[in-house]
Formats: structure tokens, C-alpha cells, sequence
């Protein structure tokens, strides 16, 4: 058996983080990973579909999608050989509360983060297993692109491949159950942004239950129903606490039930975002290693990349309406921002919220480059910011982000 400081089981975007940075504090990290490093997200999730998104055609984001992906996996390769980390490939069980087997050897550690990740959440409906049914792994391995493209879901996986395969001149219908697209957004945001879309050519069918995938007529049916945390039996093994649906059970510090062994990112199911379980693993670390930051883990922008893009951060009009009395909304439009109409980039709104106090709450986007914007409105949300430090800041002219101030300088 092999004695080391810490174990990762998961070499995704938590894992090797969190690896990389045990490893610069002295710790002896061994990352145990089944499959390629680098995860679901520059593997088959984020990182190949931004490669569609910004290809000006299907053949292209073919061929350049394996070279982006080959390139960055390469780099987190050369992480995993830094000095204090040992990578061992197999897939990672659980033989007791802090050992891990990985084929016939074994390792124990006082403390082990699992950054196991998610996979993708078929529904149970007759068609399931026809042949032109698939995930969204599948469809990025398709060679030829499909005539017709129906996508079950209208949440950011559906919607961004409804937006690309649209531009790639393929024809799209998205069935959604619920009553509007991307849940986490601001409701007016998602319905403008889903007519924008519909004006582009995409056909969506909501408030609609699919039945049976045998029905419907198209090349290519992708499943985009959501993704569910890679949880497995071995974990009871451990004693760890853990539910098929919801992922690993930890609290506030992402410590699960068994001292000493925590999880994070996608496998706890508290924000299922790579970004979420890089700055999860890097709390963990700091606690490990006696570091204290001040991460707000409540305050995590998202984004979601459509044509135009959308993107968010805190509450939206829907929630201050339902829980801050008093709130203030904001808007701006990107058809009054002369970086935007240089661009030929119009379509778009801003929603800025506050709460009585002037405290900036939550910003809802949709538009060229939304996700810069937000990313920037969660900063300022980090450090408490009100509208009127916002206003006092002065933005770069002619930028997008004068959007933002524009929504700032309502009175």
C-alpha cells in the first residue's frame, strides 16, 4: 500500500487544480484518473463546443475541434507530472474510509478530495436507444453534419447547440417541458433571447412532454435533459453519505460526512460549473494547508454560449421581485452602445439589480460578449459594491462594457 499526503480521484477541473496547487504547498498528491485528464470539460463538454461555436462551419469545427482539445490536454498532462504529483490512470474504489484501489494496488492518505464529475441524464422514453438518438458526446463525434437536428431540452446544453447547429445551416427544433428556456436566467432575458433565436430560424416547441422518441422526424436527436453526478456503490464502502440524484453530501466546506475526505465540483451537485470546482478544490487545499481565503461560493456567475450570448450572476428580476422588497432594476440596451452597432451586434439587454440599500444583487445579460460584462459585475459583487461605486468607475469608450455603466447611470 502507498502512503501519500492526499489523494484526488478525478483529474477534471477541480481535481487538477486542486492538485497543481497541493502540490506547490508541499503536499505528495496522488491523482488517480480513470478516463483523459482534463475532464468533461475540455474533453467532450465546454471546450469542444466553444470550438463549434466560434467555427464559421461545420467541416471546420470538425477538424479543429480534436487539435484545441489535444493542445490544452496536453498542458494539464504536464501539470500531473509536476514535481509532488503522481497520476495513476484506472478507474479509482473506495476499499475503506480514506483507501482507494486502482487495479491490484493501493493508497491511503489522511485526506482525499473526490472530483469525480457528472455524465449526461438520459430520460426514460420509448426511442431511447434508436440509433439517432444521442448525448451531446455523441454528437460531437459526428463526422457528417445532420439535415435535421431535434434537441429534447432547452437549457444551456440544447440551447447552445441549437444556436450553433442553426448558424451551421442545419434545421433545429427544441421541445422543452417547461414554460421558457434556461431557468437560471431572468425569465424576461430567456424569452427575448429564445424569440431572437426563433427570428434565426429555430423552431421551439414548449410547455410539450415527449412521449416517444419514435415519433419524431430528424437526423439527429440530441438528449439534453441535464447531467447527473458519477457517483458509485464503492462510496458506501467508505461510509461516505450519497444520493444517485443529488451527488455526495458535504457541507460549507465541502467535507462530506467521513473526516477528512471531501467532494467537489460536479459530484456534489451544488453548482455543476468548471469554474465552480476549480475555486472548490482550491478551498479545500487552503483549509488542507492552512490558507484562509474569502471565495464566496454564493455569488457564481454563469453563461451561456448562444449567438448572442447570455449570462448571469446573483438574483434575477423574477427572485427580487419574490424576495426584495424595494429592489431596483436597471436596464441597458446594446443597440445604444456604439461598440455594439460598430460590430453589428444590436440585439441585446442588460438587466442591473439592487436592493435598497443600493448593493448591487444579481445582473442579468443577454448579448454580444454578455459573459465579459457579468464576470465583471460579479467582482464588483465580491466586494459589496453599490450602483453609485459602479457609476463612479470609469469604462474604456468605445467598449460593450459601457452597457453596463449605462445601466449603472439611471437615476
Amino acid at each position: 500500500m502507498t502512503t501519500t499526503d492526499l489523494i484526488i480521484v478525478g483529474a477534471g477541473p477541480g481535481g487538477y487544480r486542486a492538485a497543481h496547487l497541493a502540490a506547490q504547498r508541499g503536499l505528495q498528491v496522488v491523482v488517480i484518473e480513470a478516463d483523459q485528464v482534463g475532464g468533461t470539460c475540455l474533453n467532450r463538454g465546454c471546450i469542444p463546443t466553444k470550438t463549434y461555436v466560434h467555427a464559421r462551419s461545420f467541416d471546420e469545427a470538425v477538424g479543429r475541434q480534436p487539435e484545441v482539445v489535444t493542445a490544452l490536454r496536453s498542458g494539464v498532462e504536464q501539470l500531473m507530472a509536476s514535481p509532488g504529483i503522481t497520476l495513476v490512470r484506472g478507474r479509482g474504489e473506495f476499499t475503506g474510509p480514506h483507501t482507494v484501489k486502482v487495479g491490484d494496488a493501493e493508497y491511503t492518505a489522511p485526506h482525499i478530495i473526490i472530483a469525480t464529475g457528472s455524465s449526461c441524464k438520459m430520460i426514460p422514453v420509448e426511442g431511447i436507444d434508436l440509433p439517432q438518438v444521442m448525448d451531446s458526446t455523441k454528437l460531437l463525434q459526428c463526422q457528417e453534419q445532420p439535415r435535421r437536428l431535434c434537441i429534447i431540452g432547452a437549457g444551456v446544453v440544447g440551447m447552445e447547440f441549437a444556436s450553433v447547429f442553426n448558424r451551421f445551416g442545419t434545421e433545429v427544433t427544441v421541445i422543452e417541458y417547461l414554460k421558457e428556456c434556461l431557468p437560471m436566467l431572468d425569465s424576461d432575458i430567456a424569452k427575448r433571447l429564445r424569440k431572437y433565436l426563433e427570428r434565426q430560424g429555430i423552431t421551439f416547441r414548449m410547455k410539450t412532454t415527449v412521449t416517444s422518441l419514435a415519433d419524431i422526424d430528424a437526423d439527429a436527436i440530441l438528449i439534453a435533459t441535464g447531467r447527473k453526478p458519477n457517483v458509485s456503490a464503492d462510496l458506501a464502502v467508505a461510509g461516505i453519505t450519497y444520493d444517485e440524484r443529488k451527488g455526495i453530501s458535504v457541507d460549507e466546506h465541502f467535507e462530506t460526512n467521513v473526516s477528512g475526505v471531501y467532494a467537489i465540483g460536479d459530484v456534489n451537485g451544488k453548482q455543476m460549473l468548471a469554474h465552480a470546482a476549480e475555486m472548490q478544490g482550491i478551498h479545500v487545499v487552503n483549509r488542507l494547508t492552512g490558507h484562509q481565503d474569502n471565495i464566496r461560493f454564493d455569488i457564481m456567475p454563469s453563461a451561456i454560449f448562444t449567438s448572442p450570448e447570455a449570462a448571469c450572476v446573483g438574483l434575477s428580476e423574477d427572485q427580487c421581485k419574490a424576495t426584495l422588497p424595494g429592489y431596483r432594476c436597471r436596464k441597458a440596451f446594446w443597440r445604444a452602445n456604439g461598440k455594439a452597432l460598430t460590430m453589428d451586434a444590436a440585439e441585446g439587454l442588460l438587466k442591473l439589480l439592487s436592493d435598497v440599500d443600493d448593493r448591487i444583487v444579481g445582473c442579468h445579460a443577454y448579448g454580444a460578449h454578455a459573459a465579459d460584462l457579468i464576470q465583471e459585475v460579479s467582482s464588483l459583487m465580491c466586494l459589496n459594491a453599490t450602483v453609485a461605486q459602479l457609476r463612479d468607475m470609469v469604462h474604456i469608450h468605445p467598449t460593450l462594457s459601457e452597457v453596463l455603466h449605462a445601466a449603472s447611470e439611471q437615476e
